[in-house]
C-alpha cells in the first residue's frame, strides 16, 4: 500500500546525479507524523522541488550547450528543477486541500526529460489507499 508524502521527502530525478528532499509549505494545514503532508500541487520548481545535484539531460539547455562546448563530450550541468505539471497520480481517494494527497508511487516529470519519484515518503506509519 502507498504512504503519504511529507515535508522532507527524499525525491530523486532519473537525471540527476544526487537526491533531492521536498519541501511542503503549511499551507494545506494538515499534518502527518507531525510533518505538513504534501499533495499532487507540491509540485513547483524550487519550491517544493529543490535541485537535484548535476543534470545529464541533454534536453536541458544548459547541459546541451556545454556539450556542444566541449566537442559533443557529455558535459552535466547544475540542476534547475523543471516540473511543471502536478505529480501523476496521487491518492484520488484522499483528498487534501482540494487535491489528490502524495503519496510515495506518484512520479512527477521535467520538462528537459527526467521523471522525478520518491525514494522515501518521510512517513513511517500513514498508509493511504
Amino acid at each position: 500500500m502507498p504512504r503519504q508524502v511529507t515535508m522532507g521527502a527524499l525525491l530523486k530525478c532519473s537525471m540527476g546525479s544526487g537526491p533531492s528532499a521536498l519541501v511542503v509549505l503549511p499551507a494545506h494545514k494538515v499534518l502527518a507524523d507531525t510533518t505538513p503532508a504534501a499533495n499532487i500541487m507540491d509540485h513547483v520548481p524550487m519550491v517544493n522541488i529543490m535541485p537535484f545535484g548535476m543534470c545529464q539531460s541533454t534536453s536541458n539547455p544548459m547541459v546541451a550547450a556545454a556539450t556542444a562546448a566541449a566537442m559533443g563530450a557529455m558535459t552535466p550541468m547544475p540542476c534547475v528543477p523543471a516540473t511543471l505539471t502536478p505529480w501523476a497520480k496521487g491518492a484520488v481517494t484522499v483528498l487534501l486541500d482540494g487535491f489528490a494527497s502524495l503519496d510515495d508511487i506518484s512520479k512527477c516529470k521535467c520538462m528537459y526529460g527526467g521523471e522525478v519519484t520518491v525514494q522515501k515518503p518521510a512517513t513511517a506509519q500513514i498508509i493511504i489507499p
